[in-house]
């Protein structure tokens, strides 16, 4: 037991696939998993374990923006023995291209967080994808004709911008979408060794206005936990 996960050892699988929403993950648990169970409701950031196709997987709610990300990454990797953390979660998309429901694969994450100016002050680390994962995914995506988008993203600090033009910049360097979490993941992954990987969908469009309702984003967020669950 950690401070914030309550499980025993031994209940959390070596792969935890992470979206942001702990309702969210009692339905992916619900929906994919065969035989869930729950190991964590501490502050109600759900947490389950099941398999799927025979293989052991956890789902673990992590909350919003990279500090509360990093409390929970850091507690599976350090005191769960956690090798594989796969980000599920939603975006806002800076180019016309990316449109609506399709899904991004983070191949690096742009910042406006200072998570790592003191660890490198004067100098900036990339923060990147595990290769392995990122590959499988690409060509798990491409043998299923699942529409993806991979490149450079923005994990940004603030929900609400002062500029709504500000993203315009950010797309001029091909930034694809904007969200709040990834860079913090990709960072404390290399940290320590481990593999992660962010699949995005997109929920909402900076350059057009649409977005989606609940209901869609629940349709449209399965193309991507069916690609996390099959690149195990």
């Amino acid at each position: 037991m950690s401070i914030h996960i309550e499980a025993e050892k031994g209940e959390i699988a070596e792969t935890v696939l992470l979206p942001g929403d702990p309702l969210r993950a009692k339905w992916i648990a619900d929906h994919f998993l065969e035989n869930p169970k729950q190991y964590n409701n501490i502050r109600g950031m759900l947490g389950f374990t099941g398999t799927y196709n025979g293989k052991k997987v956890s789902v673990q709610g992590t909350g919003m923006g990279i500090p509360s990300t990093l409390i929970y990454c850091h507690e599976l990797i350090n005191e769960y023995g956690v090798k594989n953390l796969i980000r599920v979660g939603s975006a806002g998309s800076y180019m016309k291209k990316v449109k609506i429901n399709d899904i991004v694969v983070a191949m690096a994450a742009s910042s406006t967080s200072g998570i790592n100016a003191a660890r490198f002050p004067g100098a900036n680390f990339a923060p990147t994808a595990n290769f392995q994962l990122f590959t499988k995914a690409v060509n798990f995506a491409a043998r299923e004709k699942i529409n993806i988008h991979a490149g450079n993203i923005l994990t940004s600090d603030a929900f609400y911008e002062d500029d709504a033009e500000d993203y315009k910049k950010w797309a001029k360097f091909g930034i694809l979408c904007v969200e709040m979490e990834t860079a913090g993941l990709y960072t404390v992954a290399a940290q320590y060794g481990v593999s992660a990987l962010s699949l995005l969908t997109v929920s909402d469009s900076m350059v057009t206005g649409e977005s989606l309702s609940s209901e869609e984003r629940e349709k449209a967020f399965s193309e991507m936990i069916k690609i996390a669950l099959n690149i195990l």
